[in-house]
């Protein structure tokens, strides 16, 4: 257990005070559904970019990715660059002016424009589904924590920092949530800086670290193949070689282009934050501003569970009897325990609590902009004011956060966060991303083919899942080898997901007659003139800051190959 002083009980309830003071002081400034929904559609590329990578650091950066480096070795850092640099860049290059200049609020109100009512509700109601799903993993890693590293109890855990998330969202919707957002990354920054530093001082550096590691993976092994921890594509030829059991075709085309473009392209949760921005400029630099610090993010995440891999005493997965203490999951609250004092302590804690309510805030905003006007104000009632939508926001919101605690406990069945999470973006999102590439990238596809695609899609993924999880298939044929991990049985299920909605689309559409060019002007490339961001120098071009940040991806590869 840590012992909390009274300078660590200062900075959390300062924390809790300060975040809700935001709430209701924004609350003032926010009188139409455009300031509760989309931020008054007004911030710079900074505001924009910081908030669109810190609705991503909840839970799963800080204590999913910890543990699963725990597990995998460095493999894990393909997660924030081959898994997310390129589809970054996409997105503030190709796909921001489309969803920019169609002016939409969301991601299924871009579907309604260029297909039609069914396609926006099936991606709405998903979509909000997972979203409640993914919200529950930040109160159950927050009260996992609370509960057995300060003997604070669970539900009164959750139920407070989730009553908090719901305050001021509901004061202020997506401006008060970017906003703490932006105050939650500096903060996780100042609370986890430390660990990796205060690490490599104790092991003596990171060539020390890397022999400690293999000591203990030789220790761990014991007497069969020790695998490789320490390089991220050397050992990707054959399954056997790595802990992850994955094929670099696994991670070319399941992670890179499947999971990964979908996600930071199609999943509203974060492209709501870069369409707030307030021109076709900030619009397309906010995601590739975004891209640096992602590519940092593995020094404060994947480090530390690097160094608990080699200081810690073995850790297991999750299951029944297993204290949480000694599960993978434990790996950052161990090290804080490990390296930190009073006062830091305190820090250290609001790092973590800003992680898990910044993941459950991003969620709940963009479940509440996706029910209000994706759902609500299509299928039941389409004609109303502005105000009667800002009240449904609000009420939707705290629906939605009571929903999330909910499915905190179905995170419990999952041996680690990350295998929950993964499981989540291969039902909904990997067939998600066909229909929208589709869309934007081919004038022919029709309404009727994308709604098709979409459903065979999301259904052939979660049939796969359930099919493994009662073991009526076996592993061997999804993930095409035996060795396969959990997470590698993941990859392949949401490629599996992508082709069979690619492949009913492209069919259906071919049997059916397509829109009118003209009607889609704006939506679609090819007939649509690309909105230009306007004369500048060189160096202020969002262009030539996407090839600085693929440079600097392509380095690092280079460098840990």
């Amino acid at each position: 257990m840590f012992q909390l002083h009274a300078v660590d009980l200062f900075i959390i309830v300062f924390y809790f005070v300060f975040v809700l003071g935001v709430g209701f002081y924004l609350k003032q400034h926010t009188r139409s559904g455009k300031d509760f929904f989309q931020a008054g559609q007004n911030q710079t590329a900074w505001i924009a970019g910081l908030s669109f990578i810190a609705a991503n650091m909840g839970a799963l950066e800080l204590m999913g990715w910890s543990s699963a480096t725990y597990q995998y070795g460095l493999l894990s850092v393909h997660w924030y660059w081959i898994g997310a640099i390129p589809a970054i860049l996409f997105l503030g290059i190709f796909m921001m002016p489309f969803y920019h200049i169609s002016r939409t609020h969301s991601v299924p109100g871009y579907l309604k424009l260029r297909f039609d009512e069914k396609v926006r509700s099936l991606s709405a109601i998903t979509f909000g589904v997972m979203t409640l799903l993914a919200s529950g993993i930040s109160m159950y890693a927050m009260g996992l924590v609370l509960e057995n590293f300060f003997g604070w109890d669970f539900d009164t855990s959750i139920w407070i920092t989730a009553l908090t998330v719901a305050a001021y969202v509901t004061a202020a919707g997506l401006t008060s949530a970017i906003f703490n957002e932006i105050v939650q990354f500096f903060l996780i920054w100042a609370g986890c800086l430390l660990i990796p530093i205060l690490g490599l001082i104790e092991v003596g550096g990171f060539d020390k670290l890397a022999e400690m590691v293999q000591q203990k993976a030789q220790l761990y092994a014991a007497g069969g193949p020790v695998l490789d921890r320490l390089h991220i594509w050397s050992t990707m030829a054959s399954p056997t070689d790595n802990p992850m059991g994955m094929h670099w075709l696994g991670i070319v085309m399941g992670l890179c282009f499947v999971l990964s473009m979908g996600y930071w392209t199609t999943d509203f949760l974060v492209v709501q934050r870069v369409l707030t921005a307030k021109d076709i400029r900030s619009a397309k630099t906010a995601p590739i501003l975004g891209s640096f610090f992602k590519m940092a993010i593995p020094f404060i995440v994947i480090l530390p569970g690097l160094i608990g891999f080699a200081v810690l005493p073995q850790l297991v997965p999750e299951g029944p009897g297993v204290n949480a203490t000694q599960t993978y999951n434990a790996v950052l609250p161990l090290l804080m325990k490990r390296y930190f004092g009073p006062g830091m302590i305190g820090l250290g804690v609001i790092a973590l609590i800003a992680g898990f309510m910044s993941g459950m805030a991003g969620n709940i905003s963009a479940f509440a902009t996706v029910w209000t006007y994706d759902i609500y104000r299509s299928l039941i009632r389409k004609e109303a004011t502005d105000g009667h939508y800002l009240k449904m926001g609000r009420w939707c919101t705290v629906l939605g956060v009571l929903i999330s605690i909910g499915t905190t406990y179905i995170v419990k069945h999952f041996h680690s966060i990350m295998d929950y999470m993964q499981a989540l973006f291969s039902f909904f999102i990997a067939p998600l991303f066909a229909t929208v590439l589709l869309g934007m990238f081919w004038k022919r596809t029709t309404g009727k083919a994308a709604f098709w695609g979409l459903l065979l899609g999301m259904s052939t993924s979660i049939g796969i899942f359930l099919g493994l999880k009662f073991e009526v298939l076996d592993p061997s044929y999804v993930a095409m080898n035996k060795h396969a991990s959990t997470m590698a049985a993941n990859m392949w299920q949401a490629i599996w997901a992508f082709l069979v909605n690619f492949i009913v689309t492209v069919t259906v559409t071919l049997f059916t007659k397509p829109r009118p060019v003209h009607e889609l002007e704006g939506l679609v490339y090819g007939v649509s003139e690309v909105p230009h961001e306007g004369p500048s120098p060189w160096y202020r071009r969002p262009a030539f800051w996407a090839w600085v940040s693929f440079a600097i991806f392509i380095w690092l590869n280079i460098i840990f190959w």
